[in-house]
């Protein structure tokens, strides 16, 4: 079968994978469509340190194939978008309700892929740029079939960490004031969190000023050209004079931290979202962190993906959560040179990779 593979030296398309059936607790996936995202990239690059070779790709959805034992939730044929959350349900964290902090979902790659007769690992538990993927059953979340599976897609990364990470983490209020750095595929899910908690005041920052359209048609009130703004603290805080409640940096970038933290309010909390490489220090200044202010990390949108990714597919259904609209172009899988080249030019919101 087809994925994409990264041995170390670049990815590239092969057609020789082979998967091996589901065992207990497990479902096999036939992949339908995979959302091409940074961290993705992140693995190629070494910001994300992960053993090879790989198959890529962890935002996906697909038609369900076949279940292993004891899998009663979903069966052969029912549509299902993919979480990265391998979590045991049984550790002291699952049973609080915070799957995120799983520590067998975190660091313990799998290898049920083969090429050649060789083992190859799975990235994020998911591995959804390949045709079909093998995943736990908690991992496969049931959605209805109106949604369009290149939509669908979408809801296993970029929808759930930055929708989640305003309603689950930051559990931002009617009326509060919203900054978000960098309007990419997360930044646009945060901004439309943030509409969808009732946040009044909406701000946008990002380099490319053609994602001003974008911004606003997710929930910016405001945008902030920063390709042409010499000082965009100032620009802010010509919107919001004493500060904002809640900033979410999504680049990753040290300076942007620090612009994020110095930009809060009274009683205001960054949320770091941005995946920085693993030995970056950012600063802050502690005297200035006394009024009450935070900074709060946040993974996979502090998400509960059962509960939270069949709650998007309802708000999608209801005109109230945007998903085709992330869709910015979909590539045949054999094309994925293109769709990378894409997302690094900033061409693309979300570029969806198809079998």
């Amino acid at each position: 079968m087809r994925g994409v593979v990264f041995d170390g030296r670049q990815p590239q398309v092969v057609d020789d994978l082979e998967i091996r059936e589901p065992g207990p607790g497990e479902v096999l996936v036939a992949v339908a469509a995979a959302g091409l995202c940074h961290s993705d990239l992140s693995v190629v690059d070494g910001t994300i340190p992960f053993p090879l070779p790989v198959v890529l790709g962890h935002e996906g959805a697909g038609v369900v194939e076949a279940v292993g034992a004891g899998v009663a939730h979903v069966a052969p044929g029912d549509h299902v978008a993919l979480s990265t959350l391998a979590s045991c349900g049984a550790c002291a964290d699952c049973d609080r309700g915070r799957p995120t902090m799983c520590r067998r979902a975190i660091g313990r790659p799998e290898r049920p892929f083969t090429r050649g007769g060789e083992p190859v690992y799975q990235f994020a538990a998911n591995s959804a740029f390949a045709e079909r993927t093998l995943v736990k059953a908690v991992q496969a979340v049931k959605i209805p079939k109106e949604v369009p599976l290149t939509s669908a897609a979408l809801m296993g990364c970029g929808v759930v960490t930055g929708v989640g990470a305003v309603l689950n983490r930051a559990r931002v209020e009617r009326g509060d004031s919203v900054l978000v750095t960098g309007a990419g595929g997360i930044g646009l899910n945060v901004l439309q969190g943030a509409r969808l908690a009732g946040a009044t005041t909406i701000v946008a920052v990002d380099a490319n000023p053609e994602k001003a359209g974008a911004a606003r048609q997710f929930g910016a009130t405001h945008f902030v050209d920063a390709s042409t703004t010499s000082d965009v603290p100032a620009a802010v805080r010509e919107i919001l004079p004493t500060g904002v409640d809640h900033a979410f940096e999504c680049v990753g970038r040290a300076e942007l931290i620090r612009q994020s933290v110095d930009l809060l309010d009274r009683h205001g909390q960054a949320v770091l979202l941005g995946m920085t490489a693993p030995k970056v220090e950012a600063s802050f200044l502690p005297a200035a962190m006394f009024l009450d202010k935070s900074i709060l990390g946040c993974r996979y949108g502090s998400s509960r993906p059962q509960r939270d990714m069949a709650l998007y597919a309802d708000l999608y259904l209801k005109g109230q959560l945007l998903l085709d609209e992330l869709v910015s172009a979909t590539y045949p899988v054999e094309e994925f040179e293109r769709a990378v080249a894409d997302l690094e030019g900033g061409k693309v919101a979300r570029g969806v990779v198809t079998f």
